[in-house]
C-alpha cells in the first residue's frame, strides 16, 4: 500500500501522482499495490486499517521524499523502517516479499517446533495440552479412544481451572485429533 503523506502546505496533487507513477513501477515487477490518496482521513489511520487488513508492506511518500526521490518503507511483521531510493524500487520491493515470505514461514515453524511435544503418558499429555502445545502421541485409531480423551481432557482442564487464582488461567477445552502422521 501507498500512502501519500499530505500537508496543507504541501502540493497533494504532485504526491498523488508520484505515488500512483512508482504504483505503476511496482505492479509492472508483478507486485499487488494499490494507492490510497483518499483525504477522507488522516495518514495514521490509514497506516492502522492498512495493517489491520494484513498488507505487508507500507510505502509511504511525503514532501521530504519527494525532494530526496526516496519513500519510507514499513515492514508490517517486525516494525522494520527504512528509506528506499525510487530507482528500482521494484526490484527491491519484489526482494522485499520473498525475504518477508521467509522470515514469517521461518517463525511459524520455530513458534510450532517449540510447541511440538511428544508425550508417553495422559500426566505428560495434559501438562503439554495445559501449555497449549501439539501433543504427539499414539493412538489406536478407534473412535471410541478419541471420544474418551476428548471428555476426560475436558474434565481434568475444568477441575484444573477450578483450582487455579484469579490470575492464573489455563486451557478449557479439550483435546481433538487434528491428523495422523504415521
Amino acid at each position: 500500500m501507498i500512502i501519500p503523506i499530505k500537508k496543507a502546505t504541501d502540493n497533494g496533487a504532485a504526491l498523488s501522482d508520484k505515488a500512483h507513477e512508482i504504483a505503476a513501477q511496482l505492479k509492472a515487477a508483478g507486485l499487488k499495490v494499490a494507492v490510497d490518496d483518499s483525504d477522507t482521513h488522516n495518514p495514521g489511520y490509514k497506516f492502522n486499517e492498512w495493517e489491520v487488513r494484513g498488507t505487508p508492506v507500507r510505502i509511504e511518500i511525503g514532501a521530504k521524499d519527494m525532494e530526496k526521490s526516496e519513500v519510507k518503507v514499513v515492514i508490517r511483521h517486525d516494525g522494520a523502517k527504512f528509506q528506499a531510493p525510487w530507482e528500482g524500487l521494484g526490484e527491491q520491493m519484489s526482494a522485499l516479499v520473498t525475504t518477508i515470505h521467509d522470515q514469517m514461514y521461518a517463525k511459524a515453524l520455530a513458534a510450532r517446533a517449540e510447541h511440538l511435544k511428544t508425550v508417553d503418558n495422559w500426566d505428560e499429555f495434559m501438562v503439554a495440552l495445559n501449555n497449549r502445545d501439539i501433543c504427539l502421541a499414539d493412538w489406536c485409531d478407534q473412535k471410541s479412544c478419541e471420544e474418551r480423551i476428548k471428555d476426560q481432557s475436558k474434565e481434568e482442564s475444568m477441575k484444573a481451572m477450578e483450582e487455579l487464582n484469579e490470575d492464573e488461567a489455563l486451557l478449557t477445552g479439550s483435546a481433538k485429533t487434528l491428523c495422523i502422521p504415521y
